[in-house]
C-alpha cells in the first residue's frame, strides 16, 4: 500500500473511528469534559464535523481551480471557543453532525479516487496575517486526518477519566 493509499484509508475511515469512540454513550454522557474548563464530547463531535465540512471546501477549490484563492480569515479572526458559542455545539443533537462528517469524508474520498492527479493539486490561501501559501490536496486531508485522530484521543481520555 502507497502512502497515499494508506492516507486514503486513515481518512476514510475516519467516520467509523469517531462513532466508535462514541459508542455506547449515554446521551447525557456526551456532556462530560476532562475538565471544567475543556470541550465535552459533544463540542468536540460538532467542532470535527464543522471544521471537515470547512476544509472539505478548500479540497474542493483546489481539485477545481488551482489558481484560486481560498480564506478562511472570517473564521480565523475568532476564538474556537467563541465558535463553539455561536454555532450552540453545547446544546446539539450529535447525529446530523456525524451524517454530515460522515457523507463529506466518503464525498471528498470518492472525488481524490476519480480525479488524476488530485493530491497534488492545491490552492493559495490567505493566511490570518495577509499572506497567501499553497496549501495541497494531501497537506489539507493530512491535517484533517491528524486532527480527527487526536480529538479521538481526548475523547478517549474523557472516557477513561470518568469510566464511561
Amino acid at each position: 500500500m502507497t502512502d497515499l493509499q494508506a492516507l486514503l484509508k486513515r481518512y476514510t475511515e475516519g467516520p467509523e473511528q469517531l462513532e466508535a469512540a462514541l459508542a455506547d454513550l449515554e446521551e447525557a454522557s456526551l456532556d462530560v469534559a476532562k475538565t471544567p474548563d475543556s470541550w465535552t464530547i459533544r463540542q468536540i463531535v460538532h467542532h470535527v464535523a464543522d471544521g471537515d465540512d470547512l476544509w472539505s471546501m478548500c479540497i474542493k477549490a483546489a481539485l477545481g481551480d488551482s489558481r484560486g484563492l481560498f480564506s478562511y480569515c472570517w473564521y480565523w479572526e475568532k476564538p474556537q471557543a467563541e465558535w463553539a458559542d455561536n454555532w450552540t455545539y453545547a446544546g446539539r443533537e450529535v447525529e446530523p453532525s456525524l451524517a454530515l462528517f460522515r457523507a463529506n469524508r466518503r464525498h471528498i474520498s470518492q472525488l481524490l479516487h476519480q480525479m488524476p492527479g488530485a493530491w497534488e493539486k492545491y490552492t493559495l490561501i490567505t493566511l490570518p496575517d495577509g499572506e497567501e501559501e499553497a496549501t495541497s490536496v494531501r497537506e489539507v486531508v493530512e491535517m484533517q486526518t491528524q486532527h480527527l485522530e487526536g480529538h479521538i484521543e481526548d475523547i478517549q481520555a474523557i472516557r477513561k477519566k470518568h469510566n464511561l
